[in-house]
C-alpha cells in the first residue's frame, strides 16, 4: 500500500480479553487503546499507523451512520489526514465497495460551492435558495445536494453486503506482530511509551495550556482561586445548586486541592475559594482578575 503515512515501529495493540470477543468489541478494543494514548500525549507518528487506520474507518463510520458524510465532514473540518487514514485503512482491510463509495462521495462534496456545501451540512437543500438567484443554478444547486444525499442512501445499504466491523476486526485480528495485552500490561506498555518522549514536559505543559484555553469560565476561576491561594488543584468533584453562602441558596462548585476540600461561588463581581468546614474565605478574585 503506498502511503503518505511515515514507516513505524510500533504494531497494533489489543486487550486480550478483545481478541476472541465479537468484531465489535476488537474494533472497540482498538479504539479504546488509540485514544488512551492520544490521552497520556502520544502523537500519530508513535501509535501503530495500523491501529490509527482502523480507528478512524470506524470514526468514519460512526458519524456516517449518525448523519451522512455530512456528519463526518462536520467533526472532521481540516479532512486531508484522516481522509488518508479512512482511505488507507478500507483498503487495507479489504471494503473496497465502501472505499470507491467514500472517494465519490467524498469528490461530490468537495465539488460544491461554498453555498451548496452549507446547505448540504445544514440539511437544507433550498436553503441556498433565496427567491432572488438564477433558476437554473438554483436547480442544479438542488440536484447537487439530493446527489450527496443519495450517496448517504447507498452507504447504509451497502452495509449489508459489506460489513466495515467484520472486515475492520478480522484484519485488526490478523495484523503481523499484534500484542494482546491484559489491562495492566497496557498500562504499563503505554507508560513505557510516553516514558521515551523526549519533549515530554514541553506537550504536558501544551496539553495543560490547550485546557484551560477551551475550559469552562468556572474552571478558570477556580484555578486563579488556586493560585492567589497557594493550592494545587486536583479535582473539581461537583456542581451544588443547593449551597448555602450568607444565608442564600447558590451555584456552589466543589473542589479538591493539595490542602482539602473547598467550594467556589460567585458573588456580585467577585468569585471566592471557601472551606466548607469552617467557611473561611482562602481567596477571592475580581472576574476581571480571573478573564485575565
Amino acid at each position: 500500500m503506498n502511503t503518505g503515512h511515515p514507516v513505524s515501529k510500533h504494531t497494533v495493540v489489543l486487550t486480550v480479553e478483545s481478541a476472541e470477543a465479537a468484531n465489535e468489541d476488537v474494533v472497540d478494543s482498538n479504539v479504546t487503546v488509540v485514544n488512551a494514548m492520544y490521552a497520556e500525549l502520544l502523537d500519530a507518528p508513535e501509535i501503530a499507523p495500523n491501529a490509527l487506520r482502523s480507528y478512524y474507518v470506524d470514526f468514519y463510520l460512526t458519524q456516517a451512520l449518525a448523519g451522512g458524510f455530512a456528519q463526518y465532514v462536520f467533526t472532521v473540518p481540516q479532512r486531508e489526514e484522516i481522509d488518508a487514514y479512512v482511505r488507507e485503512g478500507l483498503e487495507g482491510m479489504g471494503a473496497t465497495a465502501h472505499l470507491a463509495l467514500f472517494n465519490r462521495t467524498a469528490a461530490a462534496f468537495d465539488a460544491l460551492s461554498e453555498d451548496d456545501a452549507d446547505a448540504y451540512l445544514d440539511g437544507d437543500p433550498e436553503g441556498f435558495d433565496d427567491g432572488e438567484g438564477d433558476v437554473a443554478e438554483e436547480a442544479r444547486s438542488r440536484a447537487a445536494v439530493r446527489d450527496l444525499e443519495e450517496l448517504d442512501d447507498e452507504f447504509e445499504s451497502l452495509l449489508e453486503t459489506e460489513d466495515i466491523v467484520a472486515l475492520n476486526a478480522a484484519w485488526l485480528r490478523g495484523q503481523e506482530g499484534l500484542l494482546l495485552l491484559s489491562e495492566e500490561q497496557l498500562e504499563l506498555h503505554i507508560a513505557e511509551r510516553v516514558s521515551q518522549i523526549p519533549n515530554l514536559a514541553e506537550r504536558r505543559a501544551e496539553a495543560a495550556e490547550e485546557s484551560l484555553e477551551n475550559a469552562p469560565e468556572f474552571e478558570l476561576i477556580i484555578h486563579e482561586l488556586c493560585d492567589v491561594a497557594g493550592h494545587e488543584l486536583q479535582k473539581i468533584t461537583m456542581g451544588d445548586p443547593n449551597y448555602q453562602h450568607n444565608g442564600e441558596t447558590i451555584l456552589g462548585w466543589h473542589f479538591t486541592t493539595d490542602q482539602g476540600d473547598f467550594v467556589m461561588v460567585e458573588e456580585d463581581d467577585e468569585a471566592y475559594m471557601i472551606s466548607p468546614s469552617t467557611n473561611e474565605v482562602i481567596a477571592a478574585v475580581e472576574f476581571e482578575e480571573a478573564d485575565a
